[in-house]
């Protein structure tokens, strides 16, 4: 019998973030010991296929049926499979008696920058209750440890801050030419600072140096910080991409001069490692869990000051030796962050709570 079912109704096609976390750390768990529900019908050993209609890419429909799913069938099939514990790598899981979990906490940003939104009705009320309700609660950081028990009350003994990982086999050293762009990847929300970004960019003189932004277009922010790069000059120098490839993104980490991070917050920040395993320079601000993760491998700058921003990407474009060392300083850092590891701790929290 197994330990636990990995809820795997967040995988989509198009996976990122939390997606890419939970496509990658269940390929590390042992299937006999967690097996996927799997709602793409890959060849993992032992996967139970679930319906393919909750993943996000497919709006806002899906993410409620997955919500009504987790409550009424999940429970149904923890039973019918004989598993005592739901393992999840999100905080969603059954608040029905008899359910236990395991649930992963990435962050609480939508309670750190509260926007009326389904997003904040959601964080405000279900996530707690599942944080609350869980056997344990992963934490991707000691920040989003820190911020769980400070804004929810969840007990301390309740969290275990975990380490996050790269795929290996996606993100590597390839040895290719740098190009003159700084590279940001992720969604378009204030929180991302993209506004500062570009104002960054439009004081660096050398009109070749460019920004790709890559992640989800948002029609609440993505035409005002397009119509924010024509406003600054800026609109032959910068590129918005919705969605890249594994292949496509392994060029683009590559390439970049640096991966340029300026979040106010982040709950942990997975493109810092995947920069760092392409011998990618990073620029990251220093809050939330960045400076934790980013340690000495990238140059830290206050997220709020516009000139710390932009005299960061100039020392990365002028100073070579810098770069190398900011380089060697992200091969030593990554040994650290492994998904093997992560999911060894995953198995042995497991394996306490069966015990």
């Amino acid at each position: 019998m197994s330990l636990a079912l990995f809820n795997g109704s967040y995988l989509g096609r198009c996976p990122t973030g939390i997606g890419v976390v939970a496509r990658d750390l269940v390929g590390e768990l042992d299937p006999e010991m967690v097996p996927l529900l799997d709602p793409l019908g890959g060849s993992r050993p032992g996967s139970i296929p679930i319906r393919n209609d909750l993943m996000p890419e497919l709006g806002m429909r899906a993410h409620i049926r997955r919500l009504i799913w987790t409550q009424t069938k999940l429970p149904e099939i923890l039973r019918k499979n004989g598993s005592p514990i739901l393992l999840s790598p999100l905080p969603e899981a059954p608040l029905l008696k008899g359910t236990r979990s395991v649930v992963i906490a990435h962050d609480l940003l939508p309670l750190r920058y509260p926007r009326v939104n389904p997003l904040l009705l959601y964080t405000a009320s279900y996530v707690p209750l599942v944080l609350h309700s869980a056997s344990k609660v992963l934490c991707n950081s000691e920040a989003t440890a820190r911020e769980i028990n400070r804004f929810l009350g969840v007990p301390i003994r309740k969290l275990i801050t975990i380490p996050l990982g790269f795929n290996k086999l996606n993100l590597r050293h390839l040895k290719l030419k740098r190009k003159p762009f700084f590279l940001v990847l992720g969604r378009h929300n204030p929180h991302k600072n993209i506004l500062r970004v570009l104002k960054a960019l439009s004081r660096i003189k050398n009109k070749e140096i460019e920004v790709w932004f890559v992640g989800p277009h948002d029609r609440r922010y993505t035409p005002k910080l397009k119509k924010c790069s024509e406003d600054l000059g800026l609109s032959s120098r910068c590129r918005w991409l919705p969605w890249v490839s594994d292949e496509e993104r392994l060029r683009l980490l590559n390439s970049c001069q640096a991966l340029l991070i300026a979040s106010f917050w982040e709950g942990f920040g997975l493109p810092a490692l995947e920069a760092m395993a392409c011998h990618t320079p990073v620029i990251a601000s220093d809050a939330g869990a960045l400076p934790e993760v980013v340690g000495n491998a990238g140059l830290l700058v206050n997220p709020f000051k516009i000139d710390e921003i932009s005299s960061a990407m100039r020392d990365i474009l002028l100073d070579s030796s810098l770069r190398n060392k900011l380089v060697a300083n992200g091969e030593d850092r990554l040994s650290l962050y492994r998904w093997d590891r992560s999911a060894r701790i995953v198995e042995d929290v497991l394996q306490c709570l069966e015990g």
